[in-house]
């Protein structure tokens, strides 16, 4: 069995592991635990205390998805709209690297490298070989995904071998009933699966995955759609659910009216706020997403890909005169104390 930490790859005994170092021992548990703190603390999803100090990159390396959602449209070629899904053009693995050693070369607050989309990374191969690229490249960088967690219990060993730390699972329902409605269908080992047949498997797959997640030391995010009418009376139950399998923080967000569900109305912002407040007691809350893009990059407030370059090398000035600034102080400190 892997536990990882990013950057390297430690074989441990076999036996069962948890999202808190359960069964390691001392030294490895104090080990797991201070990383696992920076990992969160430097992660602008994980922590709203880090949204303004440390951003994150999406690589939209993903194009092909597995299931098909009501809600979801998958655009490229997007420039003004942000949401999931959106992407100016789907990335090769090479480009993706190369457009990862000029974004932390210029700015050097990014501290996550995910993959979002805009498919799902798990259904793309390409998603794989990106990281095997970057983690040779940027062997301490902290590695994100989001999956719709359909084939995540067999894709965990690779995703634990490639040093992935953080995960972001979206789950909608834990109620056939109600995912069937969400979901038109999955693609399933080659067969394909509509509603309630579909919701089952999906549903099943990814409480045994997020679970084994956590175990394997990943920190784990749920995404929940909120779908007025249909899921709405819903998230305390995936709250208690997900909070059985020891998911670190519960992201509720608003639907966007499009696809098939064009006609369902978006829940108002205290709709939204009532399910965080009603789920808050089993699950820690994301309340400051900003539902970004498959190729976001930057702060989360600051998506840089809906920047004009003017902007953003004015960003790139001030990023470095911060960290001029930051060696002085250090330097500074450093001879006072010698």
């Amino acid at each position: 069995m892997f536990f990882t930490l990013p950057g390297r790859i430690r074989t441990l005994a076999p036996g069962p592991l948890t999202a808190g170092g359960k069964n390691l021992s001392e030294k490895e548990n104090v080990t797991f635990e201070k990383e696992r703190y920076r990992i969160i603390a430097e992660h602008p999803c994980y922590s709203e205390k880090a949204r303004h100090r440390f951003g994150r990159m999406h690589l939209a390396v993903a194009p092909k998805c597995n299931i098909q959602c009501n809600f979801c449209v998958r655009d490229f070629a997007c420039v003004n709209e942000n949401r999931p899904g959106v992407t100016m053009e789907v990335l090769t693995p090479v480009v993706a690297l190369e457009k990862v050693k000029q974004a932390l070369s210029d700015y050097p607050f990014i501290k996550v490298i995910g993959v979002a989309g805009p498919g799902d990374p798990l259904a793309n191969e390409e998603t794989f070989e990106t990281l095997r690229l970057v983690r040779e490249e940027f062997p301490n960088i902290t590695f994100c995904m989001s999956t719709n967690g359909l084939m995540l219990s067999e894709k965990l060993p690779e995703l634990v071998k490639l040093g992935v730390a953080t995960l972001t699972v979206t789950i909608n329902a834990v109620d056939p009933e109600i995912q069937g409605q969400i979901c038109d269908h999955i693609n399933y080992h080659g067969k394909t699966y509509k509603g309630v047949e579909g919701a089952k498997i999906q549903i099943k797959n990814q409480l045994e995955g997020i679970e084994a997640a956590a175990k394997a030391g990943l920190v784990v995010k749920v995404n929940t759609v909120f779908v007025p009418g249909i899921n709405d009376r819903h998230m305390v139950e995936i709250a208690k659910k997900i909070r059985e399998r020891d998911v670190y923080i519960m992201n509720i967000m608003p639907l966007i009216p499009q696809g098939a569900f064009a006609h369902i109305r978006a829940p108002t912002p205290e709709e939204t706020q009532a399910a965080q407040d009603a789920s808050e007691p089993y699950v820690r809350q994301m309340r400051h997403c900003r539902q970004c893009r498959a190729d976001a990059y930057g702060y989360i407030d600051q998506d840089m890909t809906q920047m004009s370059e003017e902007r953003r090398n004015i960003l790139k000035i001030q990023t470095k005169e911060d960290m001029e600034k930051a060696r002085e102080i250090l330097e500074k400190k450093g001879k006072e104390e010698a």
